[in-house]
């Protein structure tokens, strides 16, 4: 699919079914589905399963069960189809193969033998990661040695990437000098999808800043615009931690079996952006009657640390 700017947003959720979601990831989804309404846009859900060792039987059919109680619905997914489809990554994995053999025959990837420990041992002690030196840049042996295939390395752009994030505001990168040369993996699958899928904006937790100009990079090396960028604060437990899934944060499946309402629990997870009032029930889609986009957008400004106007693109 090809974006069409005139054309109504589309927008997509991405969970990996690895675990029942916890409350910040259903803020997520509320918010970004919030967004994507508020406009009139295509909701998306796509499964991003291709982390095989943590995927959990029956997560995948938990995951859209909550966020169906929860209020939400969807144009496009695993469990109603669409153009754009197949909607898991386990099922797209021609594609990604093929997005990596354009960049193969274009020169852009070289075989990598680094190890993250060969690194570490270059970068300062207790600094930030490591800048990939371009110690394996001229190699085109792609054999594997002593049993170990190389990555597949990319060659980043000599380029400035310069975004307005919906939430942060103005971001530039560097992409040599503050980034470097980035292995490409089998999970890098989604930056294929964006593009494929025509996604136009993209919701998401502001601990995934760090990888976007990579991300980006690559989706309009593949031919797509890009997606503008909306990351936002993680909800956090009373000791001031992030949830987690590993961590078992409370999900859906607590907050039913302490009797809270689908409207309550909605109504908790905006009142934690000061959408409404603390105690407040409110439904998914009395929700979207209530609140408009620069409200949301307000919000969720306010609750990244700004003030002032929320940036416009």
């Amino acid at each position: 699919m090809t974006p069409d700017r005139a054309a109504p947003p589309r927008a997509r959720y991405a969970p990996s079914p690895s675990g029942a979601l916890h409350l910040g990831n259903l803020r997520t989804a509320l918010v970004a589905w919030l967004h994507c309404r508020l406009q009139g846009g295509v909701f998306i859900v796509r499964i991003d399963d291709l982390d095989t060792p943590r995927v959990r039987p029956g997560a995948e059919a938990a995951i859209l069960a909550d966020l169906r109680w929860l209020g939400l619905d969807w144009d496009e997914g695993p469990d109603v189809g669409g153009p754009a489809g197949p909607y898991r990554q386990s099922e797209r994995l021609e594609l990604y193969g093929q997005a990596l053999e354009q960049l193969r025959r274009a020169g852009e990837l070289f075989p990598c033998r680094c190890s993250r420990s060969m690194l570490a041992a270059i970068s300062a002690p207790h600094g930030p990661a490591p800048i990939y030196p371009g110690s394996c840049r001229k190699s085109s042996d792609w054999q594997p040695r002593d049993g170990r295939i190389p990555s597949w390395r990319w060659r980043v752009p000599a380029s400035r990437l310069d975004i307005v994030d919906g939430v942060l505001g103005p971001q530039q990168w560097n992409l040599p000098i503050q980034i470097g040369d980035v292995v490409l993996r089998r999970a890098d699958g989604f930056i294929v999808d964006e593009v494929t899928m025509a996604i136009t904006q993209v919701l998401r937790g502001a601990d995934l800043l760090p990888s976007t100009p990579v991300q980006l990079a690559l989706i309009r090396r593949l031919g797509g615009p890009g997606p503008r960028y909306w990351h936002v604060p993680l909800m956090r437990n009373a000791a001031g931690s992030r949830l987690a899934k590993r961590d078992g944060s409370a999900g859906l499946g607590a907050c039913r079996a302490a009797g809270f309402s689908a409207a309550e629990v909605v109504g908790r997870l905006l009142a934690s952006l000061a959408l409404t009032a603390t105690g407040q029930a409110i439904s998914a889609a009395d929700a979207l009657d209530s609140i408009s986009l620069s409200a949301l957008d307000r919000a969720l400004f306010a609750a990244g640390s700004g003030s002032g106007t929320p940036p416009q693109p």
